[in-house]
């Protein structure tokens, strides 16, 4: 091996641990923990998921059956080349499975659970006194007779779009072409969580960002500044989100968690 290889090795892994450093002193990555927490001892929070469940089930269920009937015996096929005929049967299934449980988040998300989501981090946010931060983004209604959720009035700024997909199908591929990785053993799976936290860490911000009026260069200034505590965010909540069949569940609860620490960052710069 070349010096410069070596040189670009050391250099590579010394940014890993210093990237691994960051995460675990930031501590950040105990939200998603936190948000299932709060989320299963506060009810009111769970209205805006039972009310989508279905709807979310209705499309995992089509989605899986669309995927197995066109895409399962050719992607046989292609394992077969590296993984054999025995384990390519295999593989292919569990490939599939997780594409299509790939498929369905990003659906769900664009076009489903996408205001549910909102309601859910809005409520949290007023549960934590930060109300004047929520009013940046949507009425609220006077009195807290009926709980939290009951003051949440009309969204005057929707942080995920318009639901046209742009962004979600740039989204959706680039989680089905990192899927792959999971079969590399450990490493792989370790890979495909650090580079999918990169990317979701500051998504399940954007209604904060939105609310303090960031964008752009502050934005990207912003996160830079916690960049291992949004990776930190980001990897704990794909993990949570690969577990099968809760993956929706766990939407809701990161929502909550990123909720929760978007109140504590407020608090912090008070």
């Amino acid at each position: 091996m070349s010096d410069r290889a070596k040189e670009a090795l050391r250099a590579e892994s010394s940014n890993l641990r210093a990237a691994a450093q960051d995460v675990l002193v930031s501590g950040a990555y105990i939200y998603p923990f936190k948000g299932i927490l709060h989320f299963t001892t506060h009810p009111p929070l769970y209205k805006p998921l039972t009310k989508r469940l279905s709807q979310t089930l209705l499309a995992g269920i089509s989605i899986t059956t669309a995927l197995f009937f066109f895409t399962y015996v050719p992607q046989t096929a292609l394992l077969s080349f590296t993984a054999g005929p025995f384990f390519a049967p295999i593989a292919a299934f569990f490939l599939v499975l997780s594409e299509a449980s790939a498929v369905t988040h990003f659906v769900a998300r664009a076009w489903i659970i996408r205001d549910a989501l909102v309601d859910v981090f809005d409520a949290v946010l007023l549960e934590r006194g930060c109300e004047g931060l929520v009013q940046n983004g949507r009425e609220l209604k006077r009195g807290n007779g009926g709980g939290v959720m009951a003051r949440l009035g009309k969204m005057v700024r929707k942080p995920f779009g318009d639901g046209d997909g742009n962004g979600v199908l740039r989204g959706m591929l680039r989680s089905l072409l990192m899927l792959p990785l999971n079969f590399i053993p450990v490493v792989g799976t370790v890979l495909f969580v650090y580079v999918s936290g990169k990317k979701v860490g500051p998504g399940l911000h954007e209604r904060y960002f939105q609310l303090r009026g960031l964008r752009g260069q502050e934005r990207g200034e912003f996160v830079e500044r916690r960049r291992g505590a949004y990776t930190g965010l980001g990897m704990a909540s794909v993990l949570l989100e690969m577990v099968p069949f809760a993956s929706m569940v766990f939407e809701f609860t990161n929502a909550v968690g990123a909720a929760l620490w978007a109140a504590d960052l407020e608090k912090a710069e008070k």
